[in-house]
């Protein structure tokens, strides 16, 4: 790789990336970002669900497909197959049949159980998860093992935000596990959220991918050909036609800088069923973001994606 530049150790952190990678077209531009960026410690890549039969699997197989393009090694771990409440019927059924402890919660996915193993590692560079879908394996994992609530920082891409907020639409990442989403925000993590009013802001014109992405050897061909596909495809009658939100993106430049955004702390939202979200200030106090500088986030990547994978002249 070409990126020279260095960090110092303790400026670095670890980071778990949970990702419905195969639902749309921004998941993968935000992998590649943290993949090659020098402060971030990718210890794993876990597979979320998109609430449709056999899309974790199809994101464990994107996430694949990302890595082979990059020549990267990177853990990866399937995740829960659908919403919290199938995985709760689960747990449930083996605590009704009196199991207890790890058993009762054996059936988790492998990568809720490698969210827990890594937050209780003794490492000393602070780990963030940095969710880009549903909620579901965090929810997961912190039902299983409560402890490590206070072990990590959980940036999440999600929700309509904090207050009384009427659903302009179905906010896709909430909506996807509305139960996961609630059981998070309630629990008292540390959690850094980033609304729909903000994601959807990181805008880039297709034809700048063209010209400045797609040269970027097998990721970036990957890159351009999987958003271009989709863009084309009749699933993506909602996008505008000649430009894209990298929705997810903004995790990822939270985790680099946090003061990417305004940002402030606020009681967590009550996520409703049709997404709206209801203000209740019994709710654990979250950070809520308010702006992001898409320049920043849109020109670190595509700076770091030409340095790694140099255009051929």
């Amino acid at each position: 790789m070409a990126i020279k530049f260095t960090i110092p150790d303790y400026k670095k952190i670890r980071v778990i990336i949970d990702t419905d990678a195969a639902c749309e077209a921004d998941d993968p531009f935000a992998i590649v970002h943290a993949l090659l960026s020098p402060k971030l410690i990718v210890k794993g890549i876990c597979a979320e669900h998109y609430n449709a039969p056999g899309s974790t699997k199809k994101s464990y197989d994107e996430i694949k497909t990302i890595l082979d393009a990059m020549d990267m090694d990177v853990p990866v771990y399937m995740g829960e197959e659908g919403p919290l409440g199938q995985v709760l019927d689960v747990l449930d059924a083996g605590a009704a049949a009196g199991l207890t402890g790890s058993v009762a919660a054996k059936p988790v996915s492998p990568a809720a159980d490698f969210i827990i193993r890594e937050a209780l590692t003794d490492d000393v560079h602070p780990l963030y998860v940095l969710c880009q879908g549903a909620i579901t394996n965090v929810a997961a994992a912190l039902r299983k093992c409560p402890d490590i609530i206070s072990k990590m920082t959980i940036v999440w891409i999600g929700t309509h935000g904090a207050g009384d907020v009427k659903a302009p639409f179905r906010e896709f990442n909430a909506g996807n596990d509305i139960d996961s989403a609630n059981f998070v925000l309630r629990s008292g993590a540390d959690i850094r959220l980033v609304p729909s009013n903000v994601y959807t802001t990181i805008t880039i014109g297709i034809a700048e991918i063209e010209d400045k992405i797609l040269p970027c050897g097998k990721i970036g061909e990957h890159l351009y050909k999987n958003l271009v596909d989709y863009n084309n495809s009749s699933e993506a009658g909602w996008t505008k036609g000649e430009s894209w939100s990298l929705g997810d993106s903004p995790a990822i430049a939270i985790a680099l800088n946090p003061d990417c955004g305004r940002h402030s702390i606020q009681p967590a939202p009550v996520v409703l069923e049709d997404t709206s979200s209801k203000f209740d200030e019994t709710m654990p106090m979250i950070d809520v973001y308010e702006t992001a500088d898409s320049r920043y986030i849109l020109g670190d990547l595509i700076s770091k994606l030409r340095l790694a994978y140099p255009p051929e002249k």
